[in-house]
C-alpha cells in the first residue's frame, strides 16, 4: 500500500509540476515532464506527437490567449492516470487560426486526463466544450437553453 500511495504521489507532483510551469509558460519544464511529450485535444481532434509539436501549439495559443490560465480544482487517480479537473480561462488578444481578435476573454470547467505508464507520463489528454469558449468570445451565438 506505501508504494501505491508513493506512486500516486509522485505522479500528482510531475502533473502539477506540469500545470503550473504551462502557467508560468516555462515550456521547456512542462516538456521535460514527460520523456516523449504527447497532446491530445479532442474537442479538436489533434494529436500533437513530440517535442516540436506540443511547444509549437503552446506557443500558438499563447499568441493568441496570453494570459491563459488552468486553475485546478480537483484531481482524482486512477490505475493509469492522474485525473485532472481544471477551469481554463483567457484573453483572446491575437488570432489562433486567422479569426478577427475579440479581446473577450473565456473561463470553462475542463478535463485533463495525465496517462502514465507506471512512474512515466505519457500523455495528456484534454476533454473541453469548445463551443461554450467560442460563445463567451462572441464568435458563436448560443440560445439560452435555460
Amino acid at each position: 500500500m506505501t508504494e501505491s500511495k508513493a506512486l500516486r504521489a509522485l505522479r500528482e507532483a510531475i502533473v502539477l509540476e506540469h500545470v503550473e510551469s504551462r502557467n508560468d509558460h516555462d515550456f521547456d519544464t512542462s516538456l521535460n515532464t514527460f520523456p516523449h511529450p504527447r497532446y491530445e485535444i479532442v474537442a479538436s481532434g489533434q494529436v500533437l506527437d513530440g517535442v516540436d509539436e506540443v511547444r509549437a501549439y503552446w506557443q500558438r495559443t499563447r499568441a493568441a490567449f496570453p494570459d491563459q490560465h488552468s486553475k485546478v480544482v480537483e484531481i482524482h487517480h486512477a490505475d493509469d492516470a492522474v485525473i485532472v479537473e481544471f477551469e481554463l480561462q483567457g484573453t483572446h488578444l491575437g488570432s489562433l487560426v486567422g479569426e478577427e481578435v475579440t479581446g473577450r476573454s473565456f473561463k470553462v470547467r475542463m478535463v485533463g486526463l495525465f496517462l502514465f505508464d507506471k512512474d512515466v507520463l505519457i500523455c495528456e489528454r484534454v476533454y473541453g466544450d469548445t463551443a461554450t469558449v467560442m460563445n463567451q468570445l462572441g464568435m458563436l451565438d448560443l440560445p439560452e437553453m435555460f
